[in-house]
């Protein structure tokens, strides 16, 4: 008489394995004072072009990390530390289409992080896989550029529910694109009530520094709980 098969759900273990690494990571950063934002978005959206700007806006008076996740290629880490100066390390993740935990640990490893207040975790471009894995970060943040459109919230539900800040990027374009501010608006809370929605350009500068005060303010409240 054979064996009865068993079915196991590995997707379920591999989840929960990330989620405990990543709940201890979170915590060692937390007793650290260092914040550490996920950034997700599409390939193309902007997300290095906004960090730059974002950062040139918030150095010196803070100091900033960054991780650059690409399938291959330093280009994005290269242009980062270039052009802000700023500590920053390319994560190759050996083709796979989104970070962990643990992968995320060691980036931050390399990084270093003795001296930081801040540090962006740029993930692969893909608005599906980075929603699913929990990274550790303690700011999820998703960046829609205004040429995919106003109804992308409505299309990759996950990202946007997972997201507690959402930057509209590329606006300088709105000119030239069917983008409606406010409908995209009203999508992103649909999926997210609670959402933070901050319009901008990297290229001409505009809603760049409300992002940036953001970001201080955030970082002010983050280190204020961990005294409490």
């Amino acid at each position: 008489m054979a064996e009865q098969v068993r079915t196991i759900s590995l997707r379920r273990s591999v989840f929960a394995d990330n989620d405990r690494e990543a709940e201890a990571l979170r915590q060692s950063l937390r007793q650290r004072g260092l914040l550490l934002v996920n950034v997700m978005s599409s390939p193309g959206a902007g997300k290095t072009s906004a960090l730059v700007a974002l950062i040139r806006r918030l150095t010196p008076a803070l100091r900033v990390g960054v991780m650059e996740a690409d399938i291959d290629s330093d280009v994005d880490a290269v242009a980062v530390a270039e052009k802000t100066g700023c500590r920053a390390v390319q994560l190759h993740t050996g083709g796979m289409c989104h970070l962990d935990a643990g992968m995320t640990g060691q980036g931050l490893a390399s990084l270093g992080m003795d001296g930081l207040d801040l540090v962006f975790l740029e993930n692969v471009g893909n608005l599906v896989c980075p929603a699913e894995y929990d990274t550790g970060a303690h700011l999820n943040m998703t960046i829609l550029s205004v040429p995919e459109g106003d109804d992308k919230p409505l299309k990759y539900p996950l990202m946007y529910e997972k997201c507690g800040l959402v930057l509209v990027s590329k606006i300088d374009t709105l000119p030239y694109f069917p983008f409606r501010l406010d409908v995209c608006r009203e999508n992103i809370r649909l999926r997210n009530p609670d959402a933070q929605i901050l319009p901008l350009s990297a290229k001409t500068g505009e809603g760049v520094e409300e992002a940036a005060d953001w970001f201080r303010r955030a970082l002010a409240a983050f280190r204020s709980e961990e005294k409490k």
